[in-house]
């Protein structure tokens, strides 16, 4: 296991949904305190389940398998509760809706969603509301999907957090409101140390955003670099433009065809384990 000067250690992770071959396989992964780091790959490449079991929401085996401020992501529940560790996944249905497991999607007003969260500092409060340009007034069943969203980010930020961990979660956001809001991120790294993971196809801005990148392929890593020393970063300065060969460039995978005795014994160590994952342990956006 790596030191405790990484706010983020992954060391052999291994872990497969009930009846599927292994998603990941011996995975490592380590993010430094303060580092800003996108998370890419293409769709099904496990970017989400990592996420949600760096956000202890999968359990895996082991305790020393995934490291979060140096606890167990999903053993030490105080990550959560404390608000040290936040985790805003990227969508919801359209019935029922959360940020952490609150409704969003009620007839209730956005004033009463965000100061029901408790604890919260009344001047990080106003500064979030201001930041996403919140209608207190806005009724939460009547408003668009991108204002939902607004609501449903400011509720996930109210505590100051030492990692945050992002699945898509500006996707609804307006140009103007998703810059102000990496901006605001930015901030909460340089100042206060803070670690942030972020998945994202949208690539606008982040080329100087963005101290790190981590570039998954079916659930393998396939590299991880300082952005300022990415190679193919110093021939474009257009980040989509790089991202977009590296995904261009995947073999293609018949998603259809028999598994093979290969990619049984992969998930066999899973076979004997109680950390065996399934769906049913999973939360869900």
């Amino acid at each position: 296991m790596e030191d405790d000067t990484s706010s983020i250690n992954v060391s052999g992770l291994q872990f497969a949904y009930d009846g599927q071959p292994s998603l990941f396989y011996d995975f490592n992964l380590h993010i430094s305190p303060g580092s800003r780091c996108l998370l890419v790959g293409a769709n099904g490449s496990g970017k989400t389940t990592l996420l949600k079991i760096l956000a202890g929401k999968n359990m895996v085996g082991g305790r020393d398998v995934v490291r979060v401020l140096n606890c167990s992501a999903f053993h030490d529940t105080h990550l959560v509760c404390s608000g040290d560790l936040s985790y805003l996944g990227g969508s919801w249905s359209k019935t029922v809706g959360s940020a952490g497991e609150v409704p969003l999607q009620g007839d209730f007003s956005a004033e009463h969603m965000i100061f029901g969260v408790e604890g919260a500092d009344p001047v990080r409060r106003e500064k979030l509301i201001q930041l996403l340009d919140i209608d207190l007034e806005w009724r939460m069943h009547k408003v668009s999907d991108g204002q939902r969203r607004r609501v449903q980010i400011c509720m996930g930020l109210l505590h100051p957090f030492k990692v945050l961990l992002l699945d898509e979660v500006t996707v609804d956001l307006d140009v103007v409101a998703r810059m102000d809001l990496l901006d605001f991120f930015k901030e909460e790294c340089e100042q206060r140390g803070a670690t942030i993971v972020y998945a994202t196809h949208i690539f606008d801005g982040l080329e100087t955003w963005a101290t790190d990148l981590a570039y998954i392929q079916d659930g393998e890593l396939k590299r991880t670099d300082k952005l300022s020393e990415l190679p193919e970063l110093q021939k474009s300065s257009n980040l989509l433009s790089v991202v977009e060969s590296w995904l261009r460039s995947e073999t293609k995978i018949d998603k259809k065809r028999p598994i093979t005795q290969a990619q049984i014994q992969k998930t066999s160590p899973f076979d004997t384990s109680p950390f065996r994952s399934s769906r049913h342990m999973a939360y869900y956006r």
